[in-house]
């Protein structure tokens, strides 16, 4: 049986430690990080990472707010399992339901990659947030018949229980996080954040967390939806992103109700990580609730 993460060993040196916690709220202990003071924005990661991809950008964000994030379920530290499941409906109750246990009344809901579908999954299940940003959002299925076969796949690969370990020990062993990060998201990221990433693809029981993310993602849902979003939604896409093609994120926001789009020359799929000041003059400008 694959070990979790351990916060004492695995995170005694984690972006940010000082600022983490552990909350219980439901059938989770969620690993919450949170800084600054004023209004509250929630940022929420994509499939496959943890709190450690806001290592850069939430220090800029709490300067005029307070800004928590928290690892998912299935992710990183946090522990349990929501009753929906790691699926879109179920990770978006389990956020939810851990904000109100924490009293958090959020301004600004800001997702990366699967993280913005969460947060519009959110708003359009009654969470009240006036503005909701994407960063590098992946918010529509793959095309034709790649959707269900892509998510057949991942449902095949998370009831072997032998391919989170397979996975797992390659990262351990290759020594190739880094390049691997490359290849996929087209971005160049720092020294420590290649090396929370193989820390966490290392780890069996996380990959296993973002095998059943994919799994369970039911896009074609959400994106039937979208043209029922109330909140203000503005998405943030960097132009070399070799996850999510900026094709899909237009046709995104040509669903959503007055949804904005600002593409950031030169970054990739991770550009919050690779330039955090351009992310974070992007995310601010013309924000419906000024922190």
């Amino acid at each position: 049986m694959s070990k979790p993460l351990a916060w004492e060993t695995d995170g005694r040196d984690w972006p940010h430690r000082a600022v983490s916690r552990f909350v219980q709220a439901g059938p989770l202990a969620w690993h919450v990080q949170e800084m600054g003071e004023g209004p509250a924005v929630v940022l929420l990661h994509g499939t496959g990472a943890a709190t450690h991809s806001w290592r850069h950008l939430m220090p800029l964000l709490a300067k005029d707010a307070r800004v928590i994030t928290m690892d998912l379920p299935g992710h990183g530290f946090t522990r349990g399992r929501p009753a929906g499941g790691l699926t879109l409906p179920g990770m978006a109750a389990a956020v939810t339901a851990l904000l109100a246990a924490m009293d958090v009344r959020p301004v600004r809901l800001i997702g990366h990659s699967a993280g913005a579908a969460i947060a519009l999954r959110m708003v359009r299940d009654g969470l009240d947030v006036p503005e909701v940003i994407g960063l590098n959002a992946a918010l529509t299925p793959f095309p034709g018949f790649f959707a269900p076969l892509f998510q057949g796949l991942a449902r095949a690969l998370v009831l072997n229980p032998l391919v989170p370990r397979l996975f797992a020990a390659s990262a351990r062993t290759s020594g190739d996080t880094g390049r691997l990060l490359v290849r996929s998201t087209g971005s160049h990221i720092d020294a420590e954040g290649v090396r929370c990433y193989a820390l966490l693809l290392g780890n069996a029981l996380h990959c296993r967390g973002a095998l059943e993310m994919m799994a369970g993602w039911d896009l074609a849902g959400l994106q039937r939806d979208l043209p029922k979003v109330a909140a203000r939604v503005r998405l943030i896409h960097g132009a070399r992103d070799a996850a999510v093609p900026t094709s899909s994120i237009e046709q995104a926001v040509k669903l959503i109700p007055g949804a904005r789009l600002s593409v950031l020359a030169g970054l990739g799929h991770l550009a919050h990580e690779e330039d955090a000041d351009r992310t974070a003059e992007a995310v601010l400008a013309d924000a419906a609730v000024q922190a």
